[in-house]
């Protein structure tokens, strides 16, 4: 159970609306729906039910100015990617490109993972299959569905990170 008292905690619904800390804002969540976390598999499009922590911020220093935040804050780098193959040792871990196995480039044409927050979900242990790369990151112009994370504007993620220290949790709920 969170102890809503003693943590900082956002809300993402899949109604689309995300709320936290004096902060509203609209979201949107991955095209698979929200299934329970033990459920959640790789591939599945879905984002899984919960509270996960917010580990570290990742942004683009060629796009964005380091991010305002109490969260740890890594610069991404043009060879960054992130390993969802389930079958190799580094699985949901950031990996170096080129690699060998099946892995999301975190340095993208879009703007979608110009800022990501990794979240902590299926990582300690890390069980192969569960599902990897569940990251709060950037919306689409359009708002499209993730594969499974959560998604806000540019302006609104800027203000959550703004109030985010570890510890931070942020629920991704019905």
């Amino acid at each position: 159970m969170i102890d809503h008292m003693a943590t900082k905690l956002f809300t993402a619904t899949a109604r689309g609306k995300f709320s936290g800390l004096g902060i509203t804002c609209r979201c949107v969540l991955g095209k698979g729906g929200i299934v329970g976390a033990l459920q959640k598999r790789e591939g599945d499009g879905a984002s899984p039910l919960g509270a996960w922590a917010m580990k570290r911020v990742f942004y683009r220093p060629d796009r964005l100015a380091r991010p305002d935040t109490g969260l740890p804050v890594v610069p991404l780098r043009e060879i960054d990617g992130w390993c969802d193959d389930a079958s190799h040792r580094l699985y949901n871990r950031p990996v170096t490109r080129p690699f060998e196995a099946s892995h999301e480039r975190l340095w993208r044409d879009d703007h979608a993972y110009d800022l990501i927050v990794e979240l902590g979900h299926n990582d300690h242990p890390v069980v192969p299959g569960l599902g990897s790369a569940i990251f709060f990151h950037l919306a689409q112009p359009d708002y499209r569905p993730t594969e499974g994370c959560v998604a806000v504007s540019q302006d609104d993620m800027l203000k959550v990170l703004a109030v985010s220290t570890p510890g931070t949790m942020l629920e991704i709920s019905f």
